[in-house]
């Protein structure tokens, strides 16, 4: 096995100049850096994670706090926790997934342990009960979200709230008048997550100063379901002319219902998306949409939390702003008396 006094007599250097070029915790000239580092790659050298650990007092490990619960995208999670995991082993730290509903108690039985350096926290509620706990551990921490208040701590997000009002003013300014959010699952709301509060405030209260009516109602992820409630909506608004998504499963279930419910995407009723780039542009067809930038979020929450673990000074609230990509699902507004004239087929479920 190679050591790092290998490293140091291949390279000419002390062992303590090795130690510091791997570990950062001294200024060392790029020459000499350059040179150590040739080294490591052409030795095949990798530290011993037992013994960088006890000499540094640290695990090298961060724990990743995302319990399952109902009404979560998989899928969507998964980049959020894949761009954790890739950003920590840039900073040569492995992660931790903790999946378990645990609440304050698995947060309480991770940060007593020797088993990691800090915490990051997803599925963040507006009143979560894990937040009281995370200001008063030793543990540093990082939340991907915002709850309701958010002093003394440190936390990354999309502005959901911006994103609620970017997709309105999109559709504002194509002249719709009646327009509908299709929102997470009814558990995600009872839950109190705070994503989906955003979103909802941004959409209502933008729609409201446009003078725009507005709907916004949970959205569950069946296609049996979703019929039911898009054609619910037509016929509670028959003036109905534009719909948010905000629920990536639900994307393509509400683009197969409208059909089926004598609706042409964009001709008759435009669709905006809050999603992956990837989901909206295999859509059929491809969805306007805000980018939900799992990537960035995911790896700005451990940089942050890399700069706590040396005592560096952070920001409180990191909100990435909404990025609108304008695709194939949105239109000018129909006129009003285009969009009353289809009607529900017979048969649907709201005939």
């Amino acid at each position: 096995m190679v050591t790092i006094a290998d490293v140091a007599r291949h390279a000419g250097v002390a062992v303590s100049t090795v130690s510091y070029v791997l570990s950062g915790k001294r200024a060392i000239s790029a020459s000499t850096r350059e040179r150590v580092l040739a080294s490591v790659r052409g030795l095949g050298y990798h530290p011993n994670a037992g013994a960088r650990a006890l000499a540094s007092r640290r695990a090298n490990v961060i724990a990743l706090v995302l319990p399952l619960r109902s009404g979560m995208h998989l899928p969507v999670l998964m980049q959020f926790a894949t761009a954790v995991v890739t950003t920590a082993r840039q900073f040569d730290h492995d992660v931790l997934l903790m999946t378990a509903d645990e609440g304050p108690a698995g947060l309480r039985r991770i940060a007593a342990s020797a088993m990691v350096d800090g915490i990051v926290l997803m599925d963040v509620e507006m009143h979560d009960p894990r937040v009281p706990l995370l200001r008063d551990l030793e543990r540093p921490s990082v939340l991907i979200g915002f709850p309701a208040d958010p002093s003394g701590l440190t936390c990354v997000d999309l502005d959901f709230y911006r994103a609620g009002q970017v997709c309105v003013e999109h559709l504002a300014g194509l002249g719709h008048r009646t327009i509908a959010l299709l929102g997470a699952p009814a558990v995600v709301y009872d839950r109190d997550t705070g994503f989906a509060h955003r979103t909802r405030a941004g959409f209502a209260e933008t729609a409201q100063r446009h003078g725009i009516a507005a709907i916004a109602q949970p959205c569950e992820e069946n296609f049996e379901a979703v019929v039911q409630e898009v054609a619910g909506l037509l016929a509670r608004a028959p003036d109905l002319s534009a719909l948010v998504v905000h629920n990536e499963a639900a994307v393509g279930q509400v683009l197969a219902a409208l059909p089926t419910l004598g609706r042409r995407v964009p001709e008759e009723i435009s669709v905006v998306a809050i999603c992956p780039d990837e989901v909206a542009e295999r859509a059929s067809p491809a969805l306007t949409s805000v980018l939900i930038p799992a990537e960035e979020v995911g790896r700005q929450a451990v940089s942050l939390l890399m700069r706590k673990l040396e005592d560096e000074p952070v920001p409180e609230g990191t909100l990435l702003p909404p990025r609108l990509t304008v695709r194939a699902s949105t239109a000018a507004a129909p006129p009003p008396d285009r969009v009353r004239s289809r009607r529900v087929p017979t048969g649907s479920p709201a005939a």
